[in-house]
């Protein structure tokens, strides 16, 4: 039981043996730094059960806990906070129960409790990865980890927009210009290649609306009839009916991306559990559509075009199926969802980590769901994040103007071994050792910096402020967490044994009651699927560290059960940074 759930129960009764009053709730905040105590009852809520001045109940419950809880050594009372001052002992009590748990904090999920898919990456197979792409997947998989962490089954995986005009552009492109050239003809990565003609197609559709309106038509009728996009319409009718020579042009160039992708998934340190195919799930979403067209819940207008009308719920008529028959993006999402569940009849739940320009997307999804009678539907979650920009502004695909995955968590490497190499820090690493820490550093600079950041808000990322061995950056906690680890190397004797008791230090308890807010961090995290939560944690507590190293002697401590429990503080520590940072997908070196 913690500290907060023992504390409530004695005040409950406090408040009834006092003044005959039952609360249903005992509201608790940290003690603020100038007051003496260790956690603070909040008082002014319980006046709606309890009359009179704040100052004196609170001065009544203090001397009743004073009295009646083992625990409690001291209070004071500042206008309607209760300060309390816990024992030593409970402290050091506590961290002898957790300081042997490898994975203190986390909870093992319960036999029949639902599981959860989250979705993320969800690329296009027209082009890299790039920087945007990087905050979606850290955030997904970040999330997937915490949501583990906090007692769920979790399944990971990814919807591969493998289908569509935006497919067929890149194809067109190749198929015109390309000559043949493949990923091992032209040593590229294949996501880079088939990047390269969607990159191409724009360029010649530019052309080709020039010309167009030379000849007299307006934007907006050239843009329409330019012959490289009919052309593109064409080859998607040409898939959807099968035809031979278009779906093997297909499945070679999504193969060269497949293979593309794979190398920056390993590179940013990602996985997933299972995949999805556009091209396999659009079907099961029109199937649906047809469904929902007998039982009422979509309309059919005078073109053939297939709806939804949502104004009753404050939306507006979404497409479901055009005119032609062809599928939208709402199509197969409403199929992939069936499937998912379908695959996975334990997931109670999904999650879906898209960018926040998808907010209405998602609203109409979900109500589509519902209204085709999902009961799951009410569970779906949208991940909405900002989006991330650079000091040299916004990112287009089709321009070619996008940061590329792999470049950046390249220079990202480049940058920490520059730094690295400044500080000169480096002495006695061989070439191989310096490569593995860069790479190590420059990561975690990376999702430290994303990471950190409230999943709603925009960021400009600036990789040069990322790398920064001071403040609130992954490479200071890295560091942090080495300085630990050479702690413990230089200690030479056993501090293996349970924790001796010693008169605590203002740091050490500080330190402590750092360690035991985790837990409830980890379910605060997963509850708000915020990953920020958790680094911004590991940040204060590297802090607090910090702050018991440079007042506290550690290895010097002229008593023996001062140099034990030093150590196993110092341990605990390091063991709960490795643990949140495993959670954000970031590795701790042994040394820096």
């Amino acid at each position: 039981m913690s500290i907060q759930e023992s504390l409530s129960q004695h005040v409950k009764q406090a408040v009834k043996t006092l003044y005959n009053a039952e609360l249903e709730s005992v509201e608790f905040q940290s003690t603020r730094k100038e007051f003496e105590g260790d956690i603070t009852v909040v008082v002014f809520p319980m006046l709606r059960v309890v009359k009179g001045n704040p100052v004196q109940i609170g001065e009544g419950i203090g001397a009743y806990l004073l009295k009646e809880v083992d625990d409690v050594t001291g209070y004071n009372v500042v206008k309607g906070f209760l300060n309390i001052v816990i024992s030593d002992s409970y402290y050091q009590n506590w961290f002898n129960s957790i300081k042997a748990e490898e994975t203190y904090g986390y909870v093992s999920p319960k036999e029949g409790d639902k599981a959860i898919m989250v979705e993320y990456s969800s690329p296009n197979t027209n082009k890299p990865l790039h920087l945007g792409h990087i905050r979606n997947n850290l955030l997904g998989y970040s999330v997937s980890e915490i949501l583990k962490a906090s007692g769920k089954h979790v399944y990971k995986t990814q919807i591969i927009n493998d289908r569509g005009i935006h497919i067929c552009k890149s194809m067109l492109a190749w198929k015109r210009f390309g000559n043949g050239e493949t990923p091992e003809s032209t040593g590229l990565k294949g996501d880079k290649l088939v990047g390269n003609y969607y990159v191409k197609f724009d360029q010649e559709y530019k052309k080709e609306i020039e010309a167009l309106k030379a000849d007299g038509l307006s934007e907006e009728e050239a843009k329409k009839q330019a012959p490289i996009l009919l052309e593109a319409q064409d080859m998607l009718l040409k898939w959807e009916a099968g035809d031979e020579d278009v779906v093997a042009l297909w499945k070679t160039m999504n193969q060269w991306v497949y293979d593309g992708f794979d190398v920056t998934y390993k590179n940013l340190g990602v996985d997933f559990d299972c995949y999805y195919y556009e091209s396999d799930t659009y079907l099961l979403g029109k199937e649906f559509v047809a469904e929902g067209l007998k039982s009422g819940v979509f309309i059919q207008k005078e073109d053939g075009s297939v709806w939804c009308d949502l104004t009753e719920e404050g939306l507006d008529e979404k497409i479901v199926l055009r005119a032609d028959g062809t599928a939208v993006y709402m199509t197969q999402d409403i199929g992939t969802a069936i499937q998912r569940i379908k695959d996975y009849p334990d997931v109670g739940g999904l999650v879906y980590t898209v960018g926040n320009e998808q907010d209405y997307h998602f609203k109409v999804l979900f109500l589509i769901l519902q209204k085709l009678g999902f009961d799951w539907a009410k569970n779906l979650f949208h991940l909405s994040y900002g989006m991330v920009d650079l000091p040299s502004g916004k990112m287009k695909s089709r321009e070619g103007t996008v940061v590329d995955a792999d470049d950046l968590v390249s220079e990202m490497a480049e940058t920490a071994g520059e730094i690295s190499e400044e500080l000169g820090k480096l002495d006695g690493y061989s070439q191989d050792e310096k490569e593995v820490l860069f790479n190590t550093i420059g990561l975690g600079a990376l999702k430290y910096y994303i990471l950190k950041v409230d999943p709603k808000k925009r960021i400009l990322f600036d990789p040069k402020e990322s790398i920064d061995f001071q403040g609130n950056t992954g490479p200071f906690i890295q560091y942090t967490y080495a300085r630990i680890q050479s702690i413990i190397r230089k200690a030479d004797f056993d501090f293996s044994g349970d924790t001796p008791k010693i008169e605590l230090h203002e740091k050490e308890k500080s330190l402590l009651k750092q360690l035991q807010l985790f837990p409830e961090t980890i379910q605060l995290a997963a509850a708000q699927f915020s990953p920020a939560l958790i680094a911004n944690y590991t940040y204060d507590l590297v802090k607090e560290f910090n702050s018991f190293y440079q007042n506290v002697s550690i290895l010097g401590a002229d008593d023996m059960n001062e140099k034990i429990f030093r150590v196993q503080l110092s341990q605990a520590v390091a063991n709960t940074i490795k643990n949140a940072f495993r959670l954000l997908g970031i590795n701790a070196p042994e040394r820096m």
